[in-house]
């Protein structure tokens, strides 16, 4: 099942639950801030994918902007010029299902990822290390309930804990999660 298959079903599921799902395990964006105190981008994830948010230069519109998103890089800027961003993503993605937007001076990547259910720590590998260890947890977490409730609909997992040391990796936990 592809990522629109998948959203398809997700919307078939009912308001009540979607709207259980998105108290249950809410994407949280996290900021990545430059050592100046500038945020740089935001981002958040789910079980399919990872959105990234950046400002984009005043006054730019789509047309004005060079992006390209590939399976292990994401490139920035604005045509005619250096890129203003360019990494190599922290994990493999379906470069031909990944998008792009631009929104009231917003720019949004959105990144489908090559295994689901995957915790990535940054959208960027250069900047796991700045990631905070409790907020990686916490990302594990709600992309497991995320899982949950999503291959079973119609429990509620509001009130759902893990028990030990570290919580399972949505991605491989009794056999993955599919669609990878």
């Amino acid at each position: 099942m592809d990522v629109a298959e998948r959203v398809a079903v997700g919307r078939s599921v009912g308001r009540h639950s979607r709207a259980r799902m998105d108290r249950l395990a809410p994407p949280a964006r996290r900021a990545h801030v430059l050592a100046c105190g500038r945020v740089a981008y935001e981002w958040e994830q789910t079980l399919d994918a990872v959105s990234v948010y950046v400002r984009a230069p005043p006054g730019a519109r789509g047309r004005d902007l060079d992006v390209a998103l590939e399976p292990t890089r994401a490139r920035v800027g604005v045509k005619g010029n250096a890129p203003y961003m360019e990494h190599e993503l922290w994990a493999r993605v379906k470069a031909s299902e990944s998008t792009w937007t631009l929104a009231d001076g917003e720019l949004a990547l959105t990144l489908v990822k090559a295994t689901r259910g995957e915790a990535w720590r940054s959208p960027f590998a250069a900047h796991g290390d700045a990631s905070d260890a409790k907020e990686d947890e916490r990302d594990k977490q709600r992309l497991m309930l995320e899982r949950f409730q999503a291959e079973n609909p119609g429990f509620d997992f509001s009130d759902a804990s893990f028990n030990g040391q570290t919580v399972p990796d949505a991605s491989t936990f009794m056999g993955g999660c599919g669609g990878g």
